[in-house]
């Protein structure tokens, strides 16, 4: 019998695309940022709050995915940001190839920041390079903060990760320092930011954070 080992062919295959588009959007001096959550986690509503306080500094882009609607498209549109809806045929992940196309359709020339509303899932978008330069997940009170040991991968490969919702801790039953803790624990590297996409409580520090990595673009 004879084994084919397709899975592996299929990441190298992403991974090379991957590395293609971070390269194209390096020369173009634009920073490409994946967003990853489960639903229902306020990925949305903290990118319009972002957008609403970089906005009349830099240029930026957003590609929403998601299995089906346009719901979040237009809400960042209206926040001030190019946007475009990717349906992704049943599919709970982004891919680089994916991303290549949307950045295609993407109007949004010259851009400073691209982000990417990757699918609302913990799993399958952790195990795919989307070809960002960053990848950053939002894990919300609400959640709980036994996430990042349920779901390491996710938070292995998370450069940020943002706790939303801290408008909420009080009703919720949520150690801080044990999440931060657990995080640590996944990459003790990455960067943790407390805030409240709702009240834009905590804003500052992710803000300052960002407009460093853009640069002086």
């Amino acid at each position: 019998m004879k084994i084919i080992e397709l899975k592996q062919d299929i990441f190298r295959e992403n991974e090379v695309t991957a590395d293609g588009v971070r390269k194209e959007l390096s020369d173009a001096n634009t920073l490409m940022i994946n967003v990853m959550s489960s639903p229902g986690s306020g990925k949305t509503t903290t990118l319009v709050r972002t957008i609403n306080m970089l906005k009349d500094k830099y240029k930026i882009g957003v590609m929403e995915c998601d299995i089906d609607a346009s719901v979040d498209a237009e809400t960042v549109q209206k926040a001030g940001a190019y946007a475009i809806q990717l349906h992704t045929g049943g599919m709970c992940h982004m891919d680089a190839a994916m991303t290549k196309q949307g950045l295609m359709e993407l109007d949004c020339k010259d851009a400073d920041l691209i982000f990417i509303e990757n699918v609302g899932n913990l799993v399958c978008p952790a195990e795919f390079d989307t070809g960002a330069h960053l990848n950053i997940t939002i894990l919300s009170v609400p959640e709980g903060d036994d996430k990042p040991a349920k779901y390491p991968l996710v938070y292995e490969v998370s450069d940020v990760v943002l706790i939303n919702k801290i408008d909420a801790i009080s009703v919720f039953d949520f150690d801080t320092d044990k999440c931060i803790e657990r995080i640590k624990a996944c990459n003790p590297k990455s960067e943790v930011f407390l805030l409240s996409s709702k009240t834009g409580e905590g804003f500052e520090g992710w803000i300052s954070w960002l407009e460093g990595k853009l640069g002086g673009r």
